[in-house]
């Protein structure tokens, strides 16, 4: 990392001059809560040692002028007036954090940024996120505009959803905004209230094991996931007009009402259900230092999207399959949306190694595929590296 924040500076000097603040805006992980957010759930994030750093100054000539390091490739965009989507894309995340300023009424201006990272693209870790969340909490920084927490992980959120185009919830900005070294973040997707849960064991590593499956089939189904679950509310809500989501159905309640579901709608719904009270058990275990509690939350939580909720598929499976026959292997599952990705994988260090090459070589042998395998640690949220402007 420090070799990326040399970098960084150094073409922020020779593209821009002088006088930038540093910011460190990592990615994240989900630990457990998959598919809830939606569904006005917990979700159990933290932010990972893996991050983008941005260089950033205000240049007082209402132009975003901006460098992409890994890509080396540059924009200029004019925003004294109106102005619309990039071709480039990769602008678009940064220019969607001045769009959505804009239209919550907050002060902007025109700026100049470099940025580089080692966030993986593409595997779950929201690399976006974190450059979205990076530039808010700078600019945030540089013109002083006393933005909350919360409120930065809404226009980071508005950014991507309004001017990128991606319909994400809030989780992967929040997370990645407010995350705390050693600690995860459960965080309410209705209220937006978040607390914080030790992770108390410095030996134990979040392994992202990549399937290199990547399905379009995850979008489409992502949103008859989400009817589904609407549905079932809406079968309850005749009973009982106070619920407004299945956050607000108990077990009890949905087994009591079994019979007026459709088979495939109880599946989903139980699922959801399920899943919240496993990231409060998750939480409870994390508090009581027990990770093997936890680990065995997250195994469950792999059964239940792979067999009531039906987003696994037969390599993420494999993958857990052969993680839980992997010695020092507390807990794993598929991580996202599914049908491919990633899997995260609760790992001591000391078996690290071991874990890494055993995956590698079982998932080779029975797919004839490779997969990647990033190691992270829990880590800070985004934060200013350089409190003062750099000379």
């Amino acid at each position: 990392m420090e070799d990326i924040i040399g970098r960084v500076k150094e073409t922020f000097k020779s593209q821009f001059g002088n006088d930038f603040i540093i910011v460190k805006s990592p990615g994240r992980v989900n630990l457990i809560g998959e598919h809830t957010d939606y569904n006005e759930g917990f979700v159990l994030p933290a932010a990972i040692d893996k991050s983008i750093i941005l260089a950033i100054r205000l240049n007082e000539i209402e132009k975003v002028r901006l460098y992409a390091l890994d890509k080396q490739q540059a924009s200029y965009t004019d925003i004294s007036g109106s102005f619309s989507r990039s071709e480039q894309d990769w602008p678009n995340y940064l220019l969607g954090v001045i769009d959505q300023l804009r239209k919550n009424s907050y002060q902007t201006s025109g700026f100049d940024c470099v940025f580089g990272g080692n966030v993986p693209i593409g595997a779950g870790m929201s690399s976006s996120a974190a450059l979205e969340g990076g530039l808010v909490y700078g600019l945030n920084q540089l013109l002083e505009l006393q933005l909350s927490p919360v409120k930065m992980a809404q226009i980071a959120q508005q950014a991507e959803n309004n001017f990128v185009g991606v319909q994400c919830g809030i989780m992967d900005q929040f997370a990645s905004l407010n995350g705390r070294q050693g600690q995860a973040l459960k965080l309410d997707c209705r209220s937006l209230e978040y607390e914080n849960y030790p992770i108390s064991r410095d030996d134990i590593r979040f392994v992202l094991c990549d399937t290199g499956i990547r399905r379009e089939l995850a979008a489409s189904e992502y949103n008859i996931r989400r009817k589904q679950c609407e549905e079932g509310v809406e079968v309850i809500q005749q009973i009982n007009s106070d619920i407004k989501s299945l956050r607000d159905v108990s077990l009890k309640t949905l087994w009591k009402n079994k019979d007026k579901l459709d088979d495939i709608i109880f599946k989903r719904c139980k699922y959801v259900i399920d899943e919240n009270n496993r990231v409060i058990q998750a939480c409870h275990d994390l508090e009581n230092d027990n990770l093997n509690a936890f680990g065995r939350c997250m195994f469950q939580s792999h059964a239940g999207l792979r067999d009531e909720y039906e987003v696994s598929c037969k390599e993420l499976d494999l993958l857990v399959d052969i993680a839980r026959d992997c010695t020092g292997v507390l807990g794993a599952r598929m991580m996202g949306g599914g049908f491919g990705g990633c899997t995260i994988n609760l790992v001591e260090q000391e078996h690290l190694k071991s874990f890494i090459g055993q995956v590698t070589n079982r998932y080779k042998q029975e797919t004839g595929e490779e997969t990647k395998i990033y190691t992270t640690k829990v880590s800070a949220g985004t934060h200013i590296l350089e409190q003062a402007p750099v000379k």
